[in-house]
């Protein structure tokens, strides 16, 4: 398939118009590629190993999470970069990233996919970040037990490390999600839409007493285990629509 093809559905289905204020720079960042794709490969960070993966993988196509330009860009083309753009340019590879779109994303998404697992039902947005919502909240039908949701958790995730904060006897009924990071402002509107537990990635020092503070119990799954998820999702869907050969690259950090 086109290249142009590919990348008109991506940037269309996970609306990358509507996050102008993402930090990250959605869309193609390197056009290292030839105009035909045969392969590609998603991940969750276009990290050094993430690439070699795909290279190796003879992949003409890396989609990933975490992309390597943000902001205003590169200022010098040095070091770790040079080493990352090098190998996408020698290998023919095109990077192509989606952070807060992948989050947001109703259906691929990271969140609504940690929703799915969970079973949560009247899923509706919460956490604005930029003028986006980019996690979700919903209910259970009965109020379930720590231990019950870090399984299903683990299961569907790969067996990470799950660590929790908060009231161990918690049945929680509401539950708020984001992926990834966890900042003031997540556990702010997660107790604004009502939930009693939080699933994140990644919890922090900084972070704890302010949700003992507002009664918030917290799951933290891990920020890559949480970020799989969208990552595959659209993976499925790529596959499923084009017919091309896909692969994920595994390429966990612990964390």
């Amino acid at each position: 398939m086109k290249l142009a093809e590919l990348t008109a559905f991506l940037d269309s289905e996970l609306r990358l118009a509507e996050f102008a204020g993402d930090l990250s720079n959605n869309g193609i960042q390197v056009a290292g590629g030839d105009q035909e794709i045969t392969k590609a490969v998603f991940a969750v960070d276009a990290a050094l190993e993430s690439i070699e993966y795909a290279e190796d993988a003879k992949a003409d196509f890396l989609f990933v999470h975490h992309g390597i330009s943000w902001g205003s860009g590169f200022r010098r083309i040095t070091g770790v970069d040079a080493k990352r753009i090098g190998l996408l340019f020698n290998a023919g590879i095109t990077l192509y990233a989606a952070h807060l779109p992948l989050d947001a994303h109703e259906e691929l998404g990271n969140n609504a996919c940690l929703c799915r697992i969970l079973g949560l039902k009247a899923v509706t947005p919460f956490c604005k970040v930029d003028g986006n919502f980019i996690g979700f909240s919903g209910t259970l039908s009965r109020g379930t037990s720590v231990e019950t949701l870090v399984k299903k958790l683990k299961g569907a995730l790969g067996d990470p490390e799950c660590n929790f904060y908060g009231d161990p006897d918690l049945k929680a009924k509401k539950i708020a999600i984001v992926s990834g990071g966890c900042g003031d402002t997540v556990l702010l509107q997660a107790a604004e839409a009502g939930a009693e537990l939080l699933l994140t990635g990644e919890f922090k020092h900084q972070h704890y007493h302010l949700a003992r503070e507002l009664g918030m119990s917290v799951i933290a799954a891990g920020h890559y285990a949480t970020e799989t998820v969208g990552v595959r999702a659209v993976m499925n869907r790529v596959a499923e629509k084009f017919g091309i050969e896909v692969e994920f690259a595994d390429c966990p950090t612990g964390m």
